[in-house]
């Protein structure tokens, strides 16, 4: 039995992959001080919420001896809600992973401030028909996305952090003071 996630994508692979050949370039201490959460890890990985719009908030350790904990996901899962019409939808598990890696990549303890998680379809519709910054096949109708800000840092050094990461998607949105983040593709706008 593995304690690891097994790669199923074809970039997961090659992340993997890489990973792997970095690490064994590595002496032995500057691996273990170069590691971050990643497939395997049995680091556990938390966050700390707090929806702008219902002001609940939520601090979870979602992912514990290398699995992802079901409780966790369900109460991430409704503080992230559309906050609209109160539908719940799964979050996927890869934007938790991002935040974290954005949160300690920033040495950030603060909870994240949401302006937006998930987003149902009619949410979105009305929020496309009003804006057209509003993609009409947005990521936060999967469960991909999320709008943040993060208190005691900049919204410039919380987009580069992001942009860093190369983990999907990063929108800068300073006069509405968020940045975006999805784990769909590389892009940037």
């Amino acid at each position: 039995m593995h304690d690891f996630e097994i790669p199923t994508t074809r970039r997961q692979l090659l992340l993997l992959g890489a990973s792997l050949a970095v690490g064994a370039l590595l002496p032995t201490g500057a691996r273990a001080a170069r590691r971050s959460p990643g497939l395997g890890e049995r680091v556990p990985r938390k966050l700390e919420l707090l929806n702008l719009h219902t002001g609940e908030s939520l601090r979870a350790v979602y992912f514990e001896d290398g699995r992802y904990l079901p409780d966790a996901l369900a109460e991430i899962d409704v503080v992230l809600r559309d906050h609209r019409t109160g539908e719940v939808h799964p979050i996927e598990p890869r934007l938790l992973d991002l935040l974290h890696r954005l949160s300690a990549s920033l040495e950030s303890d603060a909870p994240y401030h949401v302006i937006s998680g998930y987003r149902s379809p009619a949410t979105n519709a009305m929020l496309h028909a009003e804006s057209p910054k509003v993609a009409a096949h947005s990521l936060h109708m999967q469960g991909w996305a999320i709008d943040v800000r993060l208190p005691g840092r900049e919204l410039a050094e919380l987009h580069r952090a992001a942009l860093a990461l190369q983990g999907g998607g990063v929108g800068y949105y300073p006069s509405s003071d968020f940045v975006h983040v999805d784990v769909g593709r590389v892009r940037t706008w």
